[in-house]
């Protein structure tokens, strides 16, 4: 113990003192590397606030080592301040080439800003994600079929990106799909990964259309090595089931004038003028949300007189 009060004894009591203080300032480099210093930690997170933040410390290390290097005439400063000068540009460099690197075509862009940006997705995740699909967005010409019902397989996750597409069902409408909804979200969530089945409606382009398409077994295998990813698909993909679902809901009538309501099933609401009503589809695809509310026909009331 009496060795260790010692120690701390001498390094509080014994340093020299500064008896005079220098009385002129520092040259206006030393100040312009603190300035540097000061504007460069406040940058953000993100590429780009990596280029900031790397930019401007490299200017106050640089700055530091002119002013060690003229002023002070200090090897050692100079060293030090020069070395994380180089570490700075070398990170600087490093960053730029990722940002190139995750560049994107203006459709792809426009989506991420669109969808994921908002939700906190980062390009470097992003970036996998458009890889998965092979960085490709798909055209879709006006009254083409995607799907059609009892023939086509569930292979592929496609979100739409421009355009309309009609969902039918035994030549039936049920609902729109547009920009920025996926295209067979109620399949996807239909089936589990090792099952297959086929679509249960008709998709047709109302318009010329682009969507991007992810195949099945390639997506499952992204979301198998980027938990993160699966879960941002899941509540992607829910989000646009229950859009679908809400869709259908203004389309359910269950009789004199009394409408369905998913939300509360036990219970009608009384709707607006009558309104065609959504016949009974059969052989819908097993558990899909479609089937739920295109199943629901004129219901027998009397139990409720």
């Amino acid at each position: 113990m009496g060795e260790n009060a010692s120690f701390w004894e001498g390094l509080i009591y014994a340093h020299p003192t500064c008896t005079t203080w220098k009385q002129e300032a520092e040259g206006s480099i030393y100040h312009l590397a603190s300035i540097f210093f000061v504007v460069g930690f406040m940058g953000g997170s993100g590429f780009f606030g990596l280029l900031y933040v790397f930019s401007l410390l490299g200017l106050g290390f640089l700055c530091s080592s002119v002013w060690a290097w003229l002023d002070v005439c200090a090897a050692d400063i100079f060293s030090w301040n020069f070395i994380l000068f180089a570490i700075c540009f070398i990170q600087f460099i490093y960053v730029t080439y990722q940002v190139r690197s995750v560049s994107f075509d203006k459709e792809f862009q426009e989506l991420y800003s669109a969808l994921f940006q908002p939700l906190g997705i980062s390009l470097t995740v992003y970036r996998k994600i458009v890889l998965c699909c092979d960085a490709e967005v798909v055209t879709l010409e006006k009254e083409h079929c995607y799907a059609m019902q009892g023939k086509t397989p569930i292979d592929k996750l496609s979100l739409l990106v421009s355009g309309r597409i009609r969902v039918t069902v035994d030549g039936e409408f049920l609902h729109y799909i547009f920009p920025l909804q996926f295209l067979d979200s109620p399949e996807w969530d239909s089936l589990r990964p090792t099952e297959e089945g086929i679509f249960q409606v008709t998709l047709t382009a109302e318009t010329d259309c682009r969507y991007v398409a992810w195949r099945r077994k390639k997506l499952y295998l992204l979301f198998a090595k980027h938990r993160f990813i699966s879960r941002l698909f899941s509540i992607l993909i829910g989000s646009d089931i229950a859009e679908k679902l809400y869709a259908l809901n203004d389309r359910v009538q269950v009789g004199k004038g009394f409408r369905y309501d998913i939300r509360l099933p036990n219970f009608y609401h009384v709707s607006l003028p009558e309104t065609p009503t959504v016949k009974s589809s059969h052989h819908l695809q097993r558990n899909s949300p479609r089937q739920k509310l295109t199943g629901v026909t004129n219901c027998d009331t009397s139990r409720k007189q």
